[in-house]
């Protein structure tokens, strides 16, 4: 799961600009012109509602303000703007700040956020048993000491941890130091390409597993909350569907970037004496693997089983069985920590982050907002007169090069997403299978590629100092014109097959 957060120190110092909080006045002053604006056919609450949505893009692009508080801040307006505004149903009436507090929490009580909660918990139990590094290190421990090798230890060690690891950013928080050691083993320059190759390609095998794996990203399990909030039940997109439609492209895409790296950034050397011996050496120092990793593994399969299973098995839901893991580890006796550990170690703001994020998405679909800002986009492009295919490009090129601006997937898809659903909604019926369009623009979504700043795991490994933002953008501009091509070709075959296009 990929937290909002920014992890690099240096990060938003470098962003700064000369002006005090020029994000948070431009924000105000776009804010204020949407007010004003002339906007035939749309609610008064869904005028209120397009203005704090463009204050929210703004906010979130120029990172004026921390991602939580600028969540809290959001709900704020909700509650006051939209509830001053004349109810929907009856015009005589104002909506009322009762109500408008009602939209704005309503993601607290989401069973996506409910997800996302827990899933940062379980991470969690990760770190705090060593499970995931221990698993790190038994992967690269059991590679050749080649440089090769090690790349590819790096993206395996990414798969395996997507599966268990709920969190983009602890999974990159966990691996990092492993690389740097390797980085130390090999006797390497910490700013060589063999160094810097290394710290990429755990940034961007991150992001391409986010799409492989439901629960891999914060942002998944966002655009699975709106696709169920929006088309309600029966949709068909399970954790199983989503691997079987997103897996086969992350494998693909995983050799592109191998191959990727290894021409345009080829290492100094290609094998070194001790290598190997260096990582099970630190594997050693781990000890024998402890009652409670074996406990929290043994959960963990559990809960990968039930997840595959879902709607074949049983009909238990992926919230319903990751809460009953969670309530496993959490039990004395047999748990893996206790709750003063999640409240010391748990990402609390990126679960507020997340919740008021459905909520700002939630409100917009209440008072009409995503409704006629999809009305407004199906007559700008003619989608209605396009199939399936362009209006998926199209939709899917306007995510990409939006997201440029954005440090955030999570704050993409509470942007963007209800009114991309909503959209698909308007066409007429037939044109797309609603559903599997939005799944996969859900994937396009994770496509952080191209700048450091368009991930927190890109920002993690950043802090390395192994590499530049041009290194990055070189390896990133290859694979998102690869990766979206490969998108194209999947749409006409792999999953048209399976009925999502």
């Amino acid at each position: 799961m990929s937290s909002p957060t920014m992890n690099h120190p240096g990060a938003n110092a470098e962003r700064k600009s000369p002006i005090p909080y020029l994000g948070l006045w431009i924000a105000l002053a776009a804010a204020a012109v949407v007010e004003f604006l002339p906007l035939p056919g749309i609610t008064v609450a869904g005028q209120h509602m397009l203005a704090i949505l463009v204050f929210a893009v703004i906010v979130w692009i120029t990172e004026v303000m921390d991602y939580t508080v600028s969540a809290i801040l959001i709900s704020a307006l909700i509650i006051f703007l939209v509830g001053s505004a004349p109810d929907i149903q009856d015009p005589s009436r104002i909506i009322g700040t009762d109500k408008a507090l009602g939209w704005a929490l309503a993601g607290f009580s989401n069973s996506a956020a409910i997800l996302v909660a827990a899933a940062t918990f379980i991470a969690v139990a990760m770190t705090v048993t060593g499970l995931d590094r221990r698993i790190a290190l038994v992967v690269m421990s059991k590679l050749g000491a080649s440089s090769g090798s090690v790349l590819i230890g790096a993206i395996v060690v990414t798969i395996l941890l997507s599966l268990i690891v709920p969190s983009a950013t602890a999974r990159v928080a966990c691996v990092v130091p492993i690389m740097m050691g390797v980085v130390a083993a090999f006797k390497v320059d910490g700013k060589s390409r063999f160094a810097a190759s290394m710290m990429i390609v755990v940034a961007q095998a991150t992001s391409i597993w986010n799409i492989g794996i439901q629960t891999a990203a914060a942002q998944n399990l966002l655009s699975k909350g709106y696709i169920d909030k929006i088309l309600g039940p029966g949709h068909g997109i399970t954790w199983f569907a989503w691997l079987l439609a997103g897996a086969p492209w992350a494998v693909i895409m995983s050799f592109v970037l191998y191959f990727v790296v290894r021409k345009i950034m080829p290492p100094e050397i290609e094998h070194i004496a001790g290598g190997k011996e260096s990582l099970r050496e630190e594997l050693k120092k781990l000890g024998p693997i402890t009652p409670a990793q074996i406990r929290l593994l043994i959960i963990s399969i559990v809960l990968l089983c039930f997840w595959a299973t879902e709607k074949k098995l049983h009909d238990f839901s992926t919230t319903s069985t990751t809460i009953a893991g969670l309530s496993l580890m959490l039990l004395p006796g047999i748990g893996v920590m206790n709750w003063q550990q999640i409240q010391k170690s748990a990402p609390w703001g990126t679960i507020v982050m997340f919740a008021i994020g459905i909520s700002l998405g939630g409100a917009l679909l209440d008072t009409h907002a995503a409704q006629w800002l999809a009305d407004l986009v199906v007559r700008s492009f003619h989608l209605e007169t396009l199939s399936a295919l362009p209006i998926f490009i199209i939709l899917a090129v306007f995510l990409i090069v939006i997201h440029l601006g954005f440090a955030s997937a999570t704050a993409l898809t509470a942007s963007l997403l209800p009114v991309m659903i909503t959209v698909l909604t308007k066409l007429p019926a037939g044109i797309v299978n609603v559903a599997g369009m939005s799944m996969l623009l859900a994937f396009v979504i994770s496509f952080g590629f191209i700048l450091p700043t368009n991930a927190p795991q890109n920002m993690v490994c950043m802090g390395t100092e192994t590499f530049t933002a041009r290194q990055f953008a070189r390896i990133g501009i290859w694979l998102t014109v690869i990766g979206f091509v490969l998108m194209i070709v999947f749409a006409l075959t792999w999953w048209k097959y399976l009925g999502w296009m």
